[in-house]
């Protein structure tokens, strides 16, 4: 494999994560009209006169949104043609690039028209998924040159339904911090892990239901990706690629709920606000990446099935 294809893919990877951080960081610093109503235009100029801090945010994610667009075709492409006898390349290809297509109209009319929080909130999570398909387009270029093993694995059923049940429950938890960012109710509730502990237990207005409902979200999700890393260090310690990527997976996880709880300590200081969402990106690529394994195992399965021979009994029923 060219190593210049292994560069782009690790750069646009970055890139992408990038877009995602940039995407967070409008929205924290209430960006998003930093270039008024106008778009791809700044102010309706190409070059704007009149500078502010909000446009400067909101301009650089433009561009660096714009320039990760490009390096994401050419990869597509080129990935397209050079590995696209591997199963999975021709759908993650399209996949990467037309996400970040769409995450790119949703933001253009948001800025246009205007939308509400509960559809803001989705430009995340359609930038996430074109995150996570260019990661996993990266990790197959880097299997090709048999950097690890992960096309012969034999996942069980049990494994396989808790990779399937997490990931997209995690994208129930990505949506619902996207939801408490866009409605700006991130500081709502002063406390923590309950939302006010000198009050009343519940929540009291739609605000803080959101936030209350995003830390319960992300706690079940701590629970639940700590008890399948436990079935992983104990079931599949000779298969290395499930065995780390379930503790990559639970430190991250770890990770995003100490800097969720953080964020209120610190009274959303910006820096631990975006490793919150750096984390969650991180680990909603890991879980794609399992998702991609239980795919292979389920062919690798219905291979093994195929290839081996038939019973006295089966041959009989054949013949009859």
């Amino acid at each position: 494999m060219r190593r210049s294809l292994k560069w782009l893919a690790v750069l646009t990877t970055i890139g992408m994560l990038l877009v995602l951080l940039g995407g967070a960081l409008v929205t924290k610093t209430n960006s998003g009209l930093g270039c008024g109503r106008s778009w791809p235009l700044c102010n309706g100029e190409i070059i704007p006169s009149d500078i502010s801090f909000e446009l400067i945010i909101e301009l650089s994610h433009r561009v660096v949104s714009g320039s990760v667009g490009i390096m994401v075709l050419v990869l597509s492409i080129w990935t397209w043609r050079s590995i696209g006898h591997i199963r999975e390349t021709k759908f993650l290809s399209f996949l990467s690039f037309f996400f970040l297509v769409l995450q790119g109209l949703i933001g253009a009319a948001a800025v246009i028209w205007g939308q509400n929080s509960f559809v803001r909130a989705l430009h995340f999570g359609i930038s996430l998924i074109s995150f996570a398909a260019v990661l996993l387009l990266t990790l197959l270029i880097f299997e090709v040159d048999k950097k690890f093993q992960a096309e012969k694995l034999v996942i069980d059923k049990r494994m396989q339904k808790h990779m399937i049940g997490v990931t997209i429950y995690s994208y129930l938890v990505v949506y619902t911090g996207a939801l408490v960012r866009h409605m700006k109710a991130s500081l709502v509730c002063p406390d923590w892990p309950l939302c006010n502990n000198q009050s009343s237990f519940f929540p009291t207005n739609l605000n803080e239901w959101v936030q209350m409902g995003h830390r319960f979200a992300a706690g079940l999700i701590f629970l639940w990706i700590g008890y399948i890393t436990f079935l992983a260090v104990k079931h599949y310690k000779q298969q290395k690629v499930i065995y780390w990527g379930w503790i990559i997976s639970f430190i991250l996880v770890c990770l995003q709920v100490i800097a969720g709880a953080l964020v209120i300590f610190s009274q959303l200081n910006l820096y631990i606000a975006l490793a919150h969402a750096f984390f969650i990106s991180c680990l909603f690529g890991v879980l794609c990446y399992f998702l991609l394994l239980v795919s292979r195992s389920k062919k690798n399965a219905l291979e093994s099935k195929k290839s081996q021979p038939l019973t006295p009994e089966q041959q009989t029923t054949t013949n009859i």
